[in-house]
């Protein structure tokens, strides 16, 4: 992923309202949101190069998203798949606090990355690139390609409009999600961080969603996990390379 959108204990009716665009080069195979046949409790797309995963949940609420921390000088091209760290959790048994705490030893020989975690009691936020791991408390946050609530422009904007729905009925929710995650509106120059990509990459990546003939928003997804631990996945496949998103299928699950 990179982009997540997440209210955690703040809503009403919902523990957790998540909402998160997956950006990556069109060439790298994708398959869509399913139940794996490998692994029937996990419910996930799945990157067909090195089948990991960057977003998905267990039939009995195990959560695991990751994003890439940008930082093009320091990669390492012979790193482990960072899709492994979500897959790994949400395969196993172990607890996201002692998961955390396992990877922390070892996360160097991943490239950058920002991991988010959770169940049914607790969720933690932990990167390679910062200082140890955070259990989070009630709010709203946002997570992209730096340290979680690093403040870009499409994080504060993007934090804000989630904050507006917190209110809001199930249909001007799930509404309001899909219209911010297709969002393509970029700051001024000015506003811009500098992540050694070069302008005219920032400016492409400075949109919620982004679109290139290259590399863009493949698919966007809405999770919820209600208060009562009903779980509502939907995920929207986008055309590749299109001014505007065009959606391609839609997927959606309740368990």
């Amino acid at each position: 992923m990179c982009l997540i959108l997440f209210a955690y204990n703040v809503h009403p009716r919902y523990r957790l309202v998540l909402a998160a665009n997956r950006d990556e080069f069109y060439e790298r195979p994708a398959a869509p949101l399913h139940f794996w046949e490998d692994h029937p409790q996990i419910l996930a797309g799945r990157d067909l190069k090195q089948m990991g995963t960057w977003l998905g949940i267990t039939r009995n609420g195990r959560l695991a998203a990751i994003t890439n921390f940008r930082d093009p000088k320091g990669i390492k091209q012979d790193a482990p798949s960072r899709g492994d760290l979500v897959a790994d959790f949400l395969k196993g048994g172990r607890g996201p606090l002692d998961y955390v705490q396992e990877i922390g030893a070892g996360a160097g020989v991943f490239n950058g990355f920002n991991l988010l975690i959770g169940d049914r009691d607790g969720l933690y936020y932990t990167s390679n690139r910062g200082v140890g791991f955070r259990s989070l408390e009630p709010g709203i946050y946002g997570l992209s390609n730096h340290l979680l609530d690093t403040p870009w422009p499409k994080i504060k904007s993007g934090v804000s409009c989630l904050e507006s729905l917190m209110k809001a009925d199930d249909a001007a929710l799930f509404s309001g999600l899909e219209k911010l995650l297709q969002n393509q509106e970029r700051p001024p120059d000015d506003q811009l961080p500098d992540t050694g990509v070069g302008l005219m990459w920032e400016r492409r990546l400075a949109a919620i969603f982004i679109s290139s003939l290259t590399y863009g928003t493949r698919c966007s997804s809405l999770l919820t996990i209600a208060r009562t631990g009903q779980i509502h996945f939907k995920e929207i496949s986008w055309a590749q390379g299109l001014e505007r998103p065009s959606p391609l299928a839609v997927r959606e699950f309740n368990c």
